[in-house]
């Protein structure tokens, strides 16, 4: 059955000779896995674009009830992005969405507020007023709150941890940094240095690891360590 949808590229692998293999997390559908045949031969790799992670697409797919690889009927851009492939900490920040996210989510899983935040992450990420140095902080913390395991106050996010890398003072400057942030998300106009704000995002991804079903190493850590300011 043909049916539309919007969607999120997440990540794509090389599939024989011309084809891909690529994961898309659909507001209406929730995330699938579709097996898109051509886009890397010679005539159509101007097509490969559509697949990059974080475009934005509306699309025409066929949905298979019995599920396995589904195949796309049409793609098109619904926003094209302007600066995330063009620019290095902006492409950093892309693929460590895209990691957390596919780390986060299961093949069908549906939740069209999850969908609808990060479509607004993905259009604020490629927006010159982006203020990159806090905003993957912001995406774990909201990103917590559609997945069902964000504490209410900034707390029980220091709180819930197997480790804990602050001191007495960073403790409390952490908290209310992250009151703020989760108050102001990404109108926040408080800052902290550089060294804190890299112990608050290790320890939300512990914080993460714990809520998540064998995430493993977050590979794109590593980038987001060589970008930051």
């Amino acid at each position: 059955m043909l049916k539309k949808t919007q969607g999120i590229v997440l990540s794509s692998i090389k599939y024989k000779e011309t084809s891909i293999i690529v994961k898309i997390f659909t507001r209406e559908l929730g995330l699938k896995s579709y097996l898109v045949n051509g886009v890397r031969s010679q005539g159509n790799r101007s097509k490969i674009a559509l697949y990059q992670p974080l475009t934005l697409l509306d699309m025409v797919v066929y949905d298979k009830d019995n599920g396995g690889l589904q195949r796309v009927s049409e793609a098109r851009l619904l926003q094209a992005n302007q600066l995330i492939p063009f620019d290095v900490t902006r492409t950093g920040i892309a693929l460590f969405m895209t990691e957390v996210t596919s780390k986060s989510i299961y093949e069908n899983y549906q939740n069209e507020n999850l969908f609808d935040f990060l479509q607004n992450c993905v259009i604020h990420l490629d927006s010159k007023e982006v203020s990159m140095a806090q905003f993957p902080l912001i995406f774990l913390i909201e990103n917590a709150r559609y997945l069902g395991f964000a504490p209410e106050k900034a707390l029980g996010f220091l709180a819930e941890s197997r480790s804990q890398p602050f001191s007495k003072s960073e403790l409390l400057q952490a908290e209310v940094y992250l009151e703020a942030l989760m108050k102001d998300s990404f109108s926040n106009q408080l800052k902290i240095g550089k060294g804190l704000r890299q112990k608050l995002l290790d320890h939300l991804l512990d914080f993460y690891s714990q809520h998540l079903d064998n995430p493993g190493n977050w590979k794109s850590l590593a980038i987001l360590r060589q970008i930051s300011n």
